[in-house]
């Protein structure tokens, strides 16, 4: 796999993209494309219209053309590689795809997408079937929809389409959650995450359950765990909100927030302390306040010694335009 499968899936639904046109799911609902989890396969499931998979999956055409889904993106970005997941379609997966973007502003119809001036990404292209098919994308404007093209027919599991967040500045003005992925921020390193991804902790809403949220491994040893965040550009910090929702005998004991001009938190002098160490308590929503008037554009939030956390909140804004 490449990497850019690292960055952020810009048309997840956890990010809030929708799948808002298909024009034939006969077989399999489009909706399933943007699921965050992997697909499932149960071989001894079948419905009225035949075997039920999870993904999209179109009739088998008698006429010539092709079939084609419509992609919301959770949130507007510049697409760096795109994976067309085709697992568990074997004998009914496309032999080829295209993948096209649009910028659109505003909620726009499906009919006025059916206009819009899309660009390509990925060329019409072979896949395989029950696997993963990755495409970089080298030359991307800011999109905010995508167009995936099956030809002629069949099924895919899954669509990810990795990029940049690249918002509208409007979505930027007054105190926002600068390090939440959905505005630009993004966790830049981590010490261990052999439970569940940092970025969850960026993600929008409210957990569901402790899977949504980031867990590392039991240390056994003297050091502490930690996540670096880049925000979505320069800000103050005025709260922080510490989340430790369902992590009941594995939540940290303590944490800390510091604050810096890039990653730079080996400099003690270039670090602003925005949350001393503190105690917080398990399945709980700590919201503390930062006195700090100093710009940051990193925050690291160090974990004492180890733990789960549902989200982190860094509320604040922005001081550059």
């Amino acid at each position: 796999m490449t990497d850019f499968t690292a960055l952020p899936d810009l048309a997840s639904r956890a990010l809030g993209g929708s799948v808002v046109y298909a024009n034939d799911e006969l077989f399999a609902a489009r909706e399933n494309l943007i699921k965050p989890e992997r697909a499932v396969f149960d071989p001894h499931e079948f419905g009225h219209k035949g075997k039920v998979y999870d993904g999209w999956e179109t009739r088998r055409r008698r006429t010539p053309g092709s079939d084609h889904a419509i992609v919301r993106l959770g949130t507007p970005g510049v697409v760096r590689g795109v994976v067309v997941d085709t697992a568990w379609f074997t004998g009914n997966y496309p032999p080829s795809v295209s993948i096209e973007g649009a910028s659109l502003g505003g909620y726009p119809s499906v009919d006025e997408l059916s206009e819009a001036e899309w660009v390509t990404l990925v060329p019409q292209s072979k896949i395989n079937g029950d696997c993963e098919n990755p495409f970089p994308v080298e030359d991307s404007p800011r999109v905010t929809h995508v167009r995936l093209t099956i030809y002629p027919d069949g099924g895919v599991a899954r669509l990810r389409v990795h990029g940049e967040v690249v918002v509208d500045p409007i979505l930027l003005t007054g105190t926002i959650d600068l390090a939440a992925l959905e505005n630009g921020g993004d966790v830049v390193a981590c010490s261990d995450m052999f439970y569940s991804s940092a970025r969850n902790l960026l993600m929008p809403g409210r957990a569901r359950h402790m899977g949504e949220g980031w867990e590392n491994a039991r240390r056994r040893d003297d050091g502490h765990d930690f996540v670096t965040v880049h925000l979505a550009g320069a800000g103050v910090i005025r709260r922080i909100v510490v989340d430790t929702s369902y992590f009941v005998g594995n939540a940290p004991g303590w944490v800390s927030l510091t604050g810096a001009n890039g990653d730079l938190f080996d400099d003690p002098d270039g670090c602003v302390d925005l949350l001393a160490r503190t105690r917080i308590q398990p399945d709980t929503r700590h919201v503390f306040e930062s006195s700090s008037t100093e710009p940051v554009t990193h925050v690291r939030l160090d974990v004492f010694p180890d733990g789960g956390l549902a989200r982190l909140r860094v509320l604040g804004e922005l001081t550059e335009g």
